[in-house]
C-alpha cells in the first residue's frame, strides 16, 4: 500500500520492508563483529521497538540476553516531554555490557532518561541501537553507537511506530501527508 488513513491522518509509504531488512541486516552485522568475544545484554525499549528488537535478535549470532524496559512519552503525533516508566527492569546488569535497542531517537529525551536509570544498575558499559534516527530533532550529546537509518524530522508509523496506538503492525514504514 502506498497510502494508508489511520484514524485521521494519511500516510504515505517513506521506507520499504526490503529497506528495513537491509538496514536490520547491516547493523546486526556490526554488532556481531562487536561482541564477538563477550555477552551483550540488550534492553528493548516497548511499546515501539520490539518489531525491531525481534528482526535484530534473529541476526545476532553471539550468545546474548534480552530484557524489556516499557516506556512513555508521547500522546498523538506529539512527544510529551515526560518520560513515564511504566514496566521496569528485573535483572542485574552489574558489570554487563548493556544495548539498548530503540525504535526511534528524536529528540533523545526519552533515551537520556533511561541512560540515567539503567546507569544505577552499575553495568559495565551502555550502547544504544536505534533504528531510527532524527538527527534534526535531537537536542543531547550523548553517542548514538548504531543507526539503522537516518530520517528527516517527519512523524512516521508502522515497524512498531505507531500513531495513538494504531499502525504499529505495518511491515513498511509511512510518514504522515495531513
Amino acid at each position: 500500500m502506498q497510502e494508508i488513513k489511520v484514524l485521521d491522518k494519511i500516510f504515505k509509504i517513506s521506507i520499504s520492508a526490503a529497506e528495513i531488512d537491509k538496514a536490520v541486516e547491516k547493523m546486526a552485522e556490526k554488532i556481531n563483529s562487536d561482541y564477538a568475544n563477550d555477552i551483550p545484554q540488550f534492553i528493548a525499549v516497548l511499546n515501539g521497538s520490539f518489531m525491531f528488537a525481534s528482526d535484530l535478535l534473529k541476526k545476532i549470532k553471539v550468545d546474548c540476553n534480552i530484557t524489556f524496559l516499557k516506556v512513555s512519552s508521547y500522546q498523538g503525533t506529539k512527544s510529551t516531554q515526560n518520560v513515564q516508566t511504566l514496566i521496569g527492569l528485573n535483572e542485574s546488569l552489574k558489570g554487563r555490557k548493556v544495548i539498548i535497542i530503540e525504535d526511534i531517537i528524536d529528540t533523545g529525551i526519552t533515551l537520556e532518561n533511561l541512560i540515567e536509570q539503567i546507569g544505577k544498575y552499575e553495568p559495565d558499559e551502555i550502547k544504544i541501537a536505534t533504528f531510527l534516527f532524527k538527527p534534526k530533532a535531537f537536542t543531547k550529546t550523548f553517542k548514538i553507537d548504531y543507526i539503522g537509518m537516518e530520517i528527516p524530522n517527519d512523524f512516521i508509523i508502522g515497524y512498531g511506530l505507531d500513531y495513538n496506538g494504531f499502525a504499529r503492525n505495518y511491515p513498511d514504514i509511512y510518514k504522515i501527508t495531513e
